[in-house]
């Protein structure tokens, strides 16, 4: 019995050039986020490449809506922050205030309406390495942005999931 796999998309051929352009709009996203973080940063960056590809793979998901994005992701920079001011000596109490900011922020955007999967990580990444201008900047920057591309190009860019 021979399996058979999946191994493109049906609809890729049909939709290609909308693969092509929501990638490249992803990748100029990204590149913004990066420009303005360091690499020590890599939490916050992977939680800001999640909500990209929420937004270019997924744009008609309520998590990929502007009031998600930017709801959320203030609510995980909130959260990560406040947590990180909480002193932490050992790796019992870190892991403990970790996923307490998680947690908060997970019930917080729940509670609020703004769900948005990657704010969590937001969180964690702040709570772990403390909130910066340069991530303060860096984050508002990419949710604005992301929202305005979105909303932008949300004519011409389609659900590729």
């Amino acid at each position: 019995m021979k399996k058979s796999f999946k191994k493109i998309d049906r609809e890729f051929r049909q939709h290609w050039k909308n693969y092509v352009l929501q990638s490249i709009l992803a990748t100029f996203a990204v590149f913004i986020v990066l420009y303005f973080l360091s690499l020590q940063h890599a939490v916050i960056i992977a939680s800001i490449g999640a909500t990209t590809f929420i937004i270019f793979a997924m744009p008609d998901s309520i998590t990929a809506q502007p009031r998600n994005v930017i709801g959320g992701q203030v609510v995980g920079l909130f959260f990560g922050f406040l947590f990180s001011l909480i002193p932490h000596s050992s790796l019992l109490s870190s892991i403990i205030v970790y996923s307490l900011a998680v947690g908060a922020s997970i019930f917080t955007m729940v509670v609020i309406d703004m769900e948005h999967p990657p704010a969590a990580g937001t969180a964690l990444g702040v709570a772990i390495t403390g909130i910066s201008m340069d991530v303060f900047f860096a984050v508002s920057i990419s949710i604005v942005l992301l929202s305005v591309i979105h909303v932008l190009f949300k004519p011409y860019i389609r659900d590729l999931t």
